[in-house]
């Protein structure tokens, strides 16, 4: 344990001393030997870590962390300074856009991306690509693998324990790798095959259909590479970003409705066709330094609140490594990995993602042209479409990653829930409706108890919603005519300490039966499988749902649908 206010490791989870909560890990930082031109890791409590442990000789403070800057990084950074092979014989570093040439620093202003075209620097890699070679910097490799050796064997010893202890909970066949085709996740891969000596283990690769080219090039590798692993594709089929895109707007840093989409939900429905309901065990490639919000994970998660999808429990093997150490793992050990890390990029999620930095925006606009232009395209479309004075400003200065809510975008009206108060009956609201009521939306009212078409008046089309455990009836729900809404549908609480509350919840099933996108959050968040996605409709499966409301519970699903947070506008969505 370590306490950051007093700069000292201790046994306890409070600090003695000062009373402050304590770290689980003392942090490392990187120093700089001269001499060797290597980088070395040290404990920030290490009594000897200004020594380097290659020429013996002193070595200084670098940074918190780095990353490897391979020749190809190398020779863009080159191009952009206008020199061309002047650092082919350093030893170069990165952190973001911070480089270390022979432990000196050089940043890159955001003005310099775009000081040259990327059809310029795409030609001038060209012309360099065959002197631009990989010996001296094998050599840096090679060096930087010895100097930190020790480090190497205290992680991957104290991981292979961690996987080990997490893994002797379930049955083997209930472990799964969740493989993204990045660094982290394949670090993670190689861990847990070897510390469990299995290379039968089942990996599940979720393609977003937004991925790098080199990517999906990396993932087809990675299978033919592992004939043993058991590699499931997690991909959805029946949306199209883009489509998607022009319907709601695009994502934004705080609206990646992307993530459950093309990412959750598809790996959740081959969760579900494998496992149904039982418990599983998930390794994931998730480091702490990531982000603000990674940094506030634990390194093992299984309540409700915190796990994206419900049947598993998330282990982290590295969630304490920074991004040197996953580097030193892959170079030691020898593995493949995504190409896309040589050219420059730091994270491989997808490749128009509102959390790349500008670095990544310019490397995209280099390699992938077409896909760039196209998104740069829409984008401007789609400021002019809301009303952005200036869309190419608006655009270009990354703004649009900050958009949040459904301002300017039509579709933000079917998140609003509009109802009237009934005048003739008690505990009854009239809802608005954007289609006529239909089995579908009789249905969603599954969570709430059973639906019996059969009970209620054949005359007016009522349906009656009994408590599944008192049979007692507790909503009276029928198509209705009201002014102002073209369609509309009468609900009525009965024998319930709590109308305001059913009625609440009843309103977020409206919001789904108007709003819903197919974004597949609820079929992940029903942790037995009662909910699904099939065609153009919404089902749950009455025979699986166990009536826990954590679909209609704000807890777990703010405002009862992921598009209300996607779309509701400043008029507010909720009632």
């Amino acid at each position: 344990m370590w306490c950051e206010n007093c700069q000292h490791e201790t046994h306890l989870d409070v600090c003695e001393l000062c009373g402050s909560k304590t770290e689980a890990v003392v942090p490392t930082d990187v120093f700089w030997c001269a001499e060797c031109k290597t980088p070395i890791i040290r404990n920030r409590n290490d009594a000897d870590k200004e020594r380097c442990p290659l020429c013996n000789g002193k070595a200084k403070y670098l940074a918190a962390d780095i990353r490897v800057v391979f020749p190809e990084e190398r020779l863009l950074l080159e191009l952009m300074l206008d020199k061309p092979l002047a650092y082919k014989d350093c030893s170069v570093w990165a952190n973001n856009s911070r480089y270390y040439i022979d432990g000196k620093s050089v940043s890159l202003t955001s003005k310099m991306y775009s000081k040259h075209t990327p059809e310029y620097l795409l030609l001038k890699l060209q012309e360099y690509h065959d002197q631009n070679q990989y010996d001296v910097f094998n050599q840096f490799i090679e060096r930087f693998i010895r100097a930190n050796s020790t480090r190497f064997y205290e992680i991957v010893n104290e991981a292979h324990q961690f996987i080990q202890e997490q893994a002797s909970k379930f049955p083997i066949e209930n472990i799964v790798l969740s493989f993204s085709g990045g660094k982290d996740s394949t670090v993670t891969a190689d861990l847990v095959t070897k510390a469990l000596q299995n290379p039968s283990l089942v990996h599940i690769f979720g393609n977003t259909t937004l991925e790098f080219p080199l990517t999906i090039e990396y993932a087809n590798r990675f299978r033919d590479n592992h004939p043993l692993a058991i590699f499931k594709t997690a991909k959805n089929n029946e949306q199209d970003f883009m489509s998607v895109c022009e319907d709601i707007g695009p994502p934004a840093r705080m609206m990646r409705w992307c993530c459950s989409m093309f990412k959750t939900g598809p790996i959740t429905r081959v969760l579900t066709r494998y496992y149904r309901d039982t418990k599983i065990l998930t390794f994931y490639g998730i480091r702490r330094d990531e982000s603000t919000a990674r940094s506030k994970y634990n390194r093992v998660e299984d309540d409700a609140e915190s796990v994206k999808i419900q049947k598993q429990t998330v282990a982290t093997p590295i969630f304490y490594w920074k991004d040197i150490d996953i580097w030193l793992y892959i170079l030691t050990e020898q593995i493949d990995f995504n190409e896309a890390y040589r050219l420059g990029y730091d994270r491989v999620g997808c490749w128009c993602c509102p959390n790349n930095n500008l670095r990544a925006q310019f490397l995209s606009s280099i390699y992938m042209p077409e896909k760039y232009k196209r998104w740069r395209d829409f984008l401007i479309q789609f400021a002019v479409r809301i009303g952005k004075p200036d869309p190419e400003v608006y655009v270009d200065t990354g703004k649009w990653k900050a958009r949040q809510g459904g301002n300017g975008v039509k579709a933000a009206e079917d998140v609003k829930i509009r109802f009237t108060n009934c005048t003739s009956e008690e505990h009854a609201k009239i809802y608005r409706l954007n289609r006529p009521m239909d089995d579908e939306f009789l249905n969603m009212l599954t969570p709430f108890g059973i639906v019996s078409k059969e009970l209620g008046r054949k005359l007016v089309h009522e349906v009656i919603v009994l408590d599944a455990r008192t049979n007692v009836p507790i909503l009276s729900v029928q198509p209705f005519q009201q002014a102002d809404y073209e369609f509309s549908v009468k609900v009525k609480t009965m024998n319930v300490a709590s109308h305001d509350d059913l009625q609440r919840m009843v309103g977020y099933q409206v919001r789904k039966f108007n709003a819903c996108r197919k974004c597949l959050k609820c079929e992940s968040l029903c942790r037995f499988g009662a909910i699904s996605i099939i065609g153009d409709s919404y089902h749950i499966d009455e025979t699986k749902c166990k009536r826990c409301k954590m679909c209609v519970t704000a807890k777990y699903l703010d405002g009862g649908c992921m598009m209300d947070k996607y779309l509701k506008t400043k008029e507010g969505s909720k009632k």
